[in-house]
């Protein structure tokens, strides 16, 4: 049976690997931590604005698994907050295990603290990759007849020193497990570096997590109940400069710096990059605050976009026969469901390249088709190295609206898809 390696275990590696499992293929997922979802254990958010028209989307394509689950564990949904709507949260505190046992019941062998270091090109196929294995780092190889790359953009530690404000003891946990590689890199493929507003290299990620339980008990019941909390912050104590540097520009609101947001994923989430602990227990109800991740919250934050792979409208990667990248590698792309949608693409078209097939792009009618697109034509200006693109706001939900490419009504979902002739192709064994 043809098989795939999927090198990197977040949300679009996750995916990729399944839709490559579905696709009927043999599937490696390798992810260099103990644990799957990467950026996603600290996030949740999900549906808001033009999320909610891609998720329909990946439904209707056959790539919507990943999102059913995210579904089911939502805390809340519908919730509105600054310039968002319609939004629900996942359980941080659970998804990690439910997408774990979920890609094992479907057949994907998943290898933990599995950091990939090397790998073997032949002609313009990389044939198999080298992983330092485990506490012991035994080094192990793993071939496969096409790859994804879906090592995201974020860090190594060197960078966030560098560029950032220190390393911020992350969930990517760099100092434990060892940075970020690129198998893009790896196979000597150059890659982009996207900017900050401001011009800094790189951008600083957009939220972090409290305690729930070092919250003010009425307050940890407000957001129980509600699902968000908005604490104003007195003048003297509003960072209105940190807005620029978000990798999450749809988050940079000016309300966000008069407003400390804060959502219920299970734990706190804080919508702010960081936030210096002294200032941040001088606001009612965080008394006693405590950041859970990143442990460093006060002073800063994970950098992201260091590391983007030259691709196709196919995610294939340029100069390759059979590399695909998905989520931040694939552009400036921002958010659990970009991840998750270009992982489901670039694993299907794996599948379709180790079956000597050629890979689908999707087509522009669909939002998911013209963002990978967009992104991707966008990459050929600098100047655009310094947007983000998302479903959820931003430049991009203005052109979804300016398109007619938004749509809150599942049925006209639906009937899109089902006009571009692909209507659950992505969930099937491709054939000819």
């Amino acid at each position: 049976m043809p098989r795939v390696v999927v090198v990197g275990g977040g949300w679009a590696g996750c995916s990729a690997a399944l839709a490559a499992r579905r696709a009927g293929m043999e599937a490696a997922l390798l992810e260099r931590t103990d644990l799957l979802l990467g950026t996603g254990l600290v996030g949740g958010i999900m549906r808001n604005n033009g999320r909610f028209t891609a998720t329909e989307e990946a439904l209707a394509l056959g790539a919507g698994e990943l999102f059913a689950l995210t579904d089911s564990l939502a805390r809340h949904r519908g919730l509105n907050f600054f310039g968002h709507h319609r939004a629900s949260i996942y359980d941080v505190t659970q998804i990690e295990p439910r997408v774990a046992g979920h890609l094992r019941q479907a057949g994907v062998e998943v290898h933990l603290e599995t950091r990939v270091v090397a790998a073997e090109v032949e002609g313009r196929r990389v044939v198999r990759v080298a992983a330092d294995c485990g506490p012991d780092q035994e080094r192990r190889w793993f071939g496969g007849d096409a790859s994804v790359d879906a090592t995201g953009s974020a860090g190594p530690q060197a960078n966030c020193a560098r560029w950032g404000q220190g390393c911020a003891m992350c969930v990517l946990r760099c100092p434990s497990f060892g940075g970020r590689v690129s198998l893009v890199a790896r196979v000597g493929i150059g890659e982009l570096c996207a900017r900050g507003p401001g011009g800094t290299l790189g951008a600083i990620s957009g939220s972090c997590e409290l305690l729930r339980e070092s919250l003010d008990p009425a307050l940890a019941a407000e957001l129980t109940r509600s699902g968000v909390v908005r604490v104003p912050v007195p003048p003297d104590l509003r960072r209105p400069g940190h807005l620029e540097f978000k990798a999450c520009q749809q988050y940079a609101l000016p309300e966000y710096g008069r407003f400390l947001v804060l959502l219920d994923n299970g734990q706190a989430k804080m919508m702010a990059p960081y936030f210096p602990l002294a200032a941040l227990r001088r606001l009612p109800g965080l008394e006693r605050a405590r950041y859970l991740d990143p442990a460093a919250g006060g002073r800063g934050n994970s950098t992201r976009f260091w590391a983007i792979a030259p691709r196709d409208n196919s995610l294939r990667v340029q100069g390759t026969a059979n590399l695909l990248c998905a989520g931040e590698k694939a552009g400036t792309l921002v958010g659990h469901t970009a991840a998750i949608v270009t992982g489901w693409l670039a694993g299907h078209n794996a599948a379709r390249m180790a079956l000597g097939l050629e890979p689908l792009s999707l087509p522009r009618s669909l939002a998911v088709g013209d963002l990978i697109a967009y992104s991707q034509e966008e990459t050929r200006r600098p100047s655009a190295l310094r947007l983000r693109y998302t479903f959820s706001g931003s430049v991009y939900l203005q052109r979804m609206r300016r398109l007619g490419l938004y749509t809150t009504d599942p049925e006209e979902v639906r009937a899109r898809v089902r006009k571009t002739g692909l209507e659950g192709a992505l969930g099937v064994r491709p054939s000819r």
